[in-house]
């Protein structure tokens, strides 16, 4: 005689980290940027010298036991400049991310439930803004704001608030018809405390997948700018910074840009891996 266990309800979350835990990509993803955050947070403890420190003796030398990556055209270990770099890029990620998000949720939130003339206004404006080439719309923000690797994040910040506020409002429009937002109405709940807790914990799920997905997408603007002599300036060791000084010495020294160009493309894609995994944990058809 068989028994069989009585399996109980389970929720959307309990089910996603589930399926997450099952993908490889994504648990590759995570572990990409665990590490990445590690070595950020740990740069101080495992870089072996000064990222600024300069030795014009030492200018140029390629990989050696003394500098595991090379020294770049003013004598600076690349291995600590690399390992420092981490941390710009990864707070333009994070903080450009979030003022897309913040900015974008609350006007999709608005724009999507009020509806009328006020929806209107804010999608054409949002439309405005995508009718702009986003390297040069983040250019004219820097531009106005002054180049730094803190503007750069503003600037990339606001750049992706589009994004955000259409999907935002796309999902809005389909559970503000539901029974639950229907009865809260009913019952004379307040608009704020509609959106804030009927509506916006039903349309998290894709916010967190186009958050992930946006860190490494800023990440790249943000190095983009830098490049272009409109982020961090020098000499604080960052990624696009470090790209563009060392494209000048690439038959010399073809690692000063090779390094920083590989960190960029491994921590992008870490939060890539991780922001696919999210959205197919995440799909409420897989349940």
């Amino acid at each position: 005689m068989t028994s069989t266990r009585a399996v109980g309800p389970t929720s959307l979350w309990g089910d996603a980290w589930r399926r997450l835990r099952r993908n490889r990509g994504a648990v590759v993803g995570a572990a990409i940027v665990v590490l990445l955050v590690t070595l950020a947070a740990a740069a101080p403890l495992l870089a072996p010298a000064d990222p600024n420190g300069q030795d014009l003796s030492a200018r140029l030398l390629p990989p050696s036991p003394q500098h595991l990556l090379g020294t770049d055209e003013f004598g600076r270990d690349m291995l600590s400049r690399l390992l420092y770099g981490a941390r710009p890029a990864l707070a333009a990620g994070m903080l450009a991310a979030a003022i897309a998000m913040g900015l974008g949720v609350a006007i999709g939130l608005v724009s999507g439930y009020v509806g009328g003339a006020v929806d209107q206004v804010l999608m054409r404006v949002m439309d405005i803004m995508l009718a702009f080439p986003y390297l040069l719309l983040a250019m004219i923000v820097v531009a106005i704001l002054g180049p730094s690797i803190s503007n750069a994040m503003v600037a990339v910040g606001l750049v992706n608030v589009p994004q955000y506020a259409r999907l935002v409002r796309g999902c809005v429009l389909g559970v503000r018809t539901t029974e639950y937002v229907a009865a809260a109405r009913a019952l004379g709940i307040p608009r704020s405390r509609i959106l804030g807790r009927h509506i916006l914990p039903n349309v998290m799920a894709p916010i967190i997948i186009q958050a992930t997905l946006g860190i490494g997408q800023a990440i790249v603007w943000a190095a983009g700018l830098s490049f272009l002599g409109l982020g961090a300036q020098p000499p604080a060791p960052e990624w696009g910074a470090m790209l563009a000084s060392g494209r000048e010495y690439m038959l010399q020294a073809p690692g000063l840009a090779t390094f920083p160009g590989l960190a960029i493309l491994v921590t992008v894609l870490g939060f890539n891996l991780l922001g696919d995994g999210l959205r197919d944990a995440l799909d409420p058809r897989l349940r």
